[in-house]
């Protein structure tokens, strides 16, 4: 037990540096994907609910196509195929070596990935809210700027936040993925040690409490945010 604490300590000597740091990694990317995730996402339900039948078929078959996809192989697309077009692009004017940046492509293919499953959530809460809030924007004469800020999106995001939520527990433990592309992730980094101190079981099991960690610090905020956006709505339900 000494001897793991040492190993896990800051320092010379010890591995709690590139442990910290690649948990810190893992975190940054989880948040730069959701963003990116969620707009994308948003953008994909519009569509599917649009009422011209080419933007629906578009929104349909991109969450059927990259619902349908394993993650890796997405990612491993997004890497080495979005390397070559650039490559193929910048050939065309200059000899120039292009080199996707890991963190950019694990952001982008896991970001398309939650766009696929966050825009059945947005599609789901937009039914619910039905097309009367609309209506009853324009009869207070509000534009429909207005009306989606202030009466549309507050709704829409209480009632898509459940999902969003657990998409965003399945998005923490999918940024494991990125190890396979070289970005320094908590897994990346779990097995650069692990190939140092021949310790394998020792630093996975850390490695899967981490993630249980921020699994359950995710839950805790998560369960915290619906409960404060619910506010009200159960007493007038009574």
């Amino acid at each position: 037990m000494e001897e793991f604490l040492s190993l896990i300590s800051f320092g010379p000597g010890g591995w709690g540096d590139l442990i910290l740091a690649g948990t810190w990694m893992t975190i940054r990317l989880a948040l730069a994907t959701v963003p990116f995730g969620l707009v994308l996402g948003f953008l994909i339900a519009l569509a599917k609910l649009s009422e011209r039948k080419w933007l629906s078929f578009i929104g349909e078959a991109y969450t059927t196509v990259f619902r349908g996809l394993p993650e890796l192989l997405t990612l491993f697309i997004i890497y080495y195929g979005g390397q070559m077009l650039l490559q193929e692009a910048v050939g065309l004017v200059s000899d120039a070596r292009i080199e996707v940046n890991s963190f950019f492509a694990g952001m982008i293919a896991l970001g398309m990935v939650f766009a696929a499953y966050s825009s059945e959530a947005f599609v789901g809460a937009f039914r619910a809210i039905g097309r009367g809030q609309f209506e009853a924007g324009d009869a207070l004469g509000l534009p429909r700027l207005k009306t989606w800020v202030l009466v549309i999106l507050p709704q829409l995001f209480r009632l898509a936040l459940p999902a969003i939520g657990n998409l965003w527990l399945v998005l923490l433990k999918d940024t494991s993925l990125v190890s396979v592309i070289a970005l320094t992730d908590l897994l990346r980094q779990t097995s650069i040690i692990v190939g140092v101190t021949k310790q394998p079981f020792a630093f996975y099991a850390l490695a899967c409490l981490i993630y249980l960690v921020l699994s359950i610090i995710s839950s805790i905020g998560i369960g915290a945010l619906e409960s404060r956006l619910g506010r009200g709505y159960g007493e007038r339900a009574r």
